[in-house]
């Protein structure tokens, strides 16, 4: 063997064994692995899953023409498997023009207002969840990879801010549940480690899809600290924060818990 082959050999086994330490390094947890063999195989299976009933709905609607230029999210950007893989392991982010942080679903509300000439959907709305869902879904098993710059690494730091802040009746903060306790149990329930790898989710307590904003105003009820309206820019802000917490890991969407 040449030493050139020589070395190859040995860079490629380095490199090899340096991958599987970072693996074995990374503790991270996604809700998926707390969750009991029953619903993993629920969010596993696309014929079980019952997000996947929005993913289908938000592909009609993607076909659909819209609002007064009476055009479709593919006549602009067609086939989704295409251009919006990806797409979605990169939001909260900046659009163009503008000087703040939108979230997915913020993306799609401009795509409707500017391009198509249609009205806003508002939050929670069945349309626009499933239209976030199907276009998350062209990135499922990609890793999570957030944009950095100046602007966004503000709103990050404040997302921080919110994260570790005490609030409400309870003086809770989020990191007090996600950081110190994760994996113990409340209620039964394994604290999860708040990765948001599969919104939007599919929760068997509401038995309907739901996006982060909502789960994240739970959490601030069951604290018993005031909800912010559900169009704060709060919510962007810390879903900078969890996204690049959840850096690397892989999206789920649509995910299922309980």
């Amino acid at each position: 063997m040449s030493a050139r082959l020589l070395c190859l050999g040995l860079v490629l086994v380095f490199a090899t064994s340096y991958a599987a330490a970072q693996v074995a390094a990374d503790k991270r947890r996604s809700g998926y692995q707390d969750m009991g063999e029953a619903l993993q195989k629920m969010q596993d299976d696309d014929t079980a899953n019952p997000g996947m009933l929005f993913v289908q709905l938000g592909g009609q609607l993607w076909a659909k023409p819209m609002g007064a230029d009476n055009k479709s999210c593919a006549d602009c950007h067609g086939a989704a498997a295409n251009s919006m893989k990806g797409v979605a392991t990169r939001y909260p982010a900046i659009p163009q023009g503008a000087d703040r942080p939108v979230d997915l679903e913020g993306r799609i509300n401009l795509c409707r207002t500017e391009n198509q000439k249609a009205e806003r959907l508002p939050p929670e709305n069945r349309d626009l969840l499933a239209l976030e869902a199907y276009v998350a879904h062209q990135s499922r098993g990609m890793p999570i990879a957030p944009p950095y710059g100046p602007v966004l690494d503000a709103f990050r730091a404040q997302g921080e801010g919110i994260y570790r802040r005490r609030q409400g009746q309870l003086n809770l903060s989020c990191a007090i549940c996600h950081d110190d306790n994760a994996g113990k149990k409340l209620a039964g329930i394994a604290i999860p480690e708040a990765h948001p790898t599969g919104y939007p989710i599919y929760r068997l307590e509401w038995q309907a899809l739901g996006s982060l904003k909502r789960r994240l105003r739970n959490c601030l009820v069951g604290i018993r600290a005031e909800a912010w309206p559900l169009d704060a820019p709060e919510y962007v802000a810390l879903e900078l924060y969890l996204m690049e917490r959840a850096k690397g890991l892989p999206l789920e969407t649509p995910a299922v818990r309980p």
